[in-house]
């Protein structure tokens, strides 16, 4: 039987201190990645990622680019290793960015210049302490959405950032706003409503001011076609082009991340492999939830990595 694979990303939320370390002691490739990071951002990447302190990688301006270094660094060992090639690929939210440079529509270099950049007109736009995030469990999409537009029309501001799967929706706004979401999911069924520890408000429009900036600089930068195709997490019925990118990564930092339709999206192109590139396996987690008939594998250090190349031999 002929195998359809798809490769994911994840984002910010997967970091973790000490991830990448192994890979980056066996394998040459994860090095050279790790190399021109610090070069391009005169930082001391791999000891953010190895050492930390927690502290400072949970930043999101050096969150963003450790995580995405991370998964570069993992999808260049993992295309050294392993034959079988991928047929689509998409990332959740940053990880959006991750699949975008390996697919070849931006080179490295530019890609940690616009993540940085990134990073940085989210926490300019929202000061530390005035936005946040929540994971509501166990309501679905439209109450999340009604307790929302609920919210709004009394003057909070608070909107679903990442559809994540049945039964898992995360909210994102105004710190007040949030606080009442809370509450408010509690009483309305949620199995579980919990505080995340983030603290820009991501893909909801308190970032609509980074949105115009993060514009400005993709106007400047060259961007190709993807080989494969990559998904988009605004809207999961397109996929990025040199003519669709600037538009779509625009939208993506403001609006919500349609994860459980991208994966609906792979499985309707007869995906029946996922493979999750990158620290944790969070992204894993709900895919089992959105299509448990897919097999999974992930890949973050070396004996992952084993794990997915015996796995894709004997698929």
């Amino acid at each position: 039987m002929e195998h359809i694979l798809g490769i994911v990303f994840p984002g910010q939320g997967a970091q973790f201190v000490g991830m990448g370390s192994e890979l980056h002691t066996e394998f040459e490739a994860v090095r050279q990645v790790f190399s021109e990071v610090a070069s391009v951002t005169g930082r001391n990447i791999s000891g953010l990622c190895f050492e930390g302190p927690r502290e400072e990688l949970d930043m999101t301006v050096n969150t963003q680019i450790a995580v995405l270094t991370v998964g570069v660094a993992a999808f260049r060992v993992f295309t050294e290793h392993i034959a079988l090639k991928p047929t689509v690929m998409a990332g959740h939210s940053l990880g959006e960015y991750a699949a975008l440079t390996t697919a070849g529509a931006l080179s490295l270099s530019d890609t940690i210049r616009l993540v940085h950049a990134r990073g940085t007109f989210m926490q300019e736009a929202v000061p530390p302490g005035q936005g946040a995030m929540a994971a509501l469990l166990g309501m679905g999409a439209a109450d999340v959405d009604t307790l929302c537009r609920h919210l709004c029309a009394e003057g909070e501001i608070v909107e679903p950032a990442n559809y994540n799967g049945p039964d898992q929706v995360v909210i994102s706004g105004a710190v007040a706003g949030i606080e009442r979401a809370l509450q408010e999911a509690k009483t309305q069924g949620a199995k579980r409503a919990i505080r995340l520890p983030i603290s820009v408000p991501c893909h909801c429009r308190l970032l609509n001011s980074a949105a115009a900036r993060l514009d400005v600089l993709l106007s400047s930068l060259p961007i190709g076609d993807c080989t494969p195709p990559v998904i988009s997490n605004y809207d999961p019925l397109r996929t990025h082009s040199r003519s669709t990118t600037r538009e779509l990564l625009v939208h993506q930092l403001s609006a919500p991340v349609r994860w459980q339709e991208t994966i609906e999206t792979m499985v309707r192109r007869g995906v029946d492999i996922i493979v999750e590139i990158g620290p944790k396996k969070t992204l894993s987690g709900l895919i089992k939830r959105i299509a448990p008939h897919i097999r999974l594998f992930n890949v973050e250090d070396p004996k992952s990595l084993d794990e997915t190349a015996r796995g894709l031999q004997d698929a």
